[in-house]
């Protein structure tokens, strides 16, 4: 029978706990941190670092270190570039592993290289998915943005702003009214794909598409307890990034601080050693800084653990009462296989 969105709840905290307790193996909590880092479950955070301090006559960059501009520049384009092909290369990974985080948390067990091998179709419609989606929702932003701006342009409301500040502030608030709706839409749907879309996907062997049609038939004849269920996630995601920002934050003062000291150090002794800034040490500055990050990440992942498991759990158990062949492979028969579609 289906349950509602808060009975969901005591059955996923079990599962969890049953999971990552009963009895408690590091080597799985280590796989489990890694996948779901991999898989994005712990979502995105924002990290500034502050800019150094620069004064008249002064060379922008890390104190002490001579920097080439040009070298500077070619080096950023590089990167920029770099950057746009990991973060592709990582979109892909990051859409298997949703897959293979699906059949950790289903059969309990998680084998990384058996629900990788086996996921890599289901995981591709996934990825492409993302691209279009990400694409579509940035041309969404652009006409949003764009056409009252290209409006203003057009009158030559921008020659004299003061003349049509009504303007200016009426369409400032629309547009940004605009924005937060649309964001609030986007999160949404993809939250529907990634906790019910999936599901389907693994176990149908459905494209995102179809799975799509086949949750908005489901979501029609219960909009009621979907709707409860995004409201009710809302509240735990709220929680669990309280409680994990709390973690982070310890973890952080307790890893970053000697870091930054190393830092520090490193271009002292550098600058003492007559060294400048050119290929080998940015390229050797970079390396090391995403290394870090890497550990620290994962550090933050292990922490995370039981979040990592709780909100897949979370809707598994909305969604089995649901989907009946869900309900079959999370709730196996009493000695019985676990269906081929999910065994690892």
């Amino acid at each position: 029978m289906p349950i509602s969105a808060v009975d969901s709840i005591t059955p996923a905290l079990e599962h969890t706990r049953r999971q990552l307790f009963g009895p408690f193996r590091i080597g799985q909590w280590t796989k489990l941190a890694l996948v779901g880092m991999l898989a994005g479950e712990l979502g995105s955070s924002g990290f500034h670092s502050p800019g150094f301090p620069t004064h008249p006559g002064s060379q922008p960059g890390i104190p002490g270190l001579p920097v080439d501009h040009a070298l500077l520049a070619a080096l950023i384009t590089a990167l920029v570039i770099g950057a746009f092909a990991v973060g592709i290369i990582f979109a892909y990974i990051s859409s298997v592993m949703r897959f293979v985080l699906f059949d950790s948390v289903v059969t309990r067990e998680c084998h990384i290289r058996q629900s990788w091998s086996r996921r890599l179709t289901p995981g591709w419609h996934y990825f492409v998915f993302k691209l279009l989606y990400a694409v579509l929702s940035l041309a969404a932003i652009a006409l949003v943005v764009g056409i009252p701006l290209a409006l203003a342009f057009l009158k030559g409301w921008f020659r004299e702003p003061k003349e049509h500040l009504a303007f200016f502030i009426v369409g400032g608030i629309l547009v940004g009214l605009a924005l937060i709706f649309f964001a609030i839409a986007t999160a949404v749907i993809f939250t529907l794909i990634k906790d019910f879309v999936v599901p389907l996907m693994a176990l149908e062997d459905l494209d995102v598409a179809e799975g799509w049609s086949r949750l908005w038939a489901m979501m029609q004849a219960e909009t009621g307890a979907y709707v409860g269920y995004i409201g009710m996630k809302i509240v735990l995601g709220f929680v669990a990034s309280i409680m994990v920002g709390i973690a982070t934050l310890i973890l952080g003062l307790i890893f970053v601080l000697p870091t930054v000291g190393l830092s520090i150090l490193a271009v002292i002794t550098g600058k003492a050693a007559g060294l400048t800034w050119n290929v080998h040490t940015i390229a050797l500055a970079v390396i090391v800084g995403a290394i870090l990050l890497a550990v620290f990440l994962f550090l933050v992942s292990l922490i995370a653990v039981p979040v990592i498991v709780f909100f897949p759990a979370y809707s598994l158990h909305f969604f089995a009462g649901r989907y009946p062949r869900l309900s079959a492979v999370l709730y196996p028969a009493a000695g019985g296989p676990i269906p081929f579609a999910v065994r690892t």
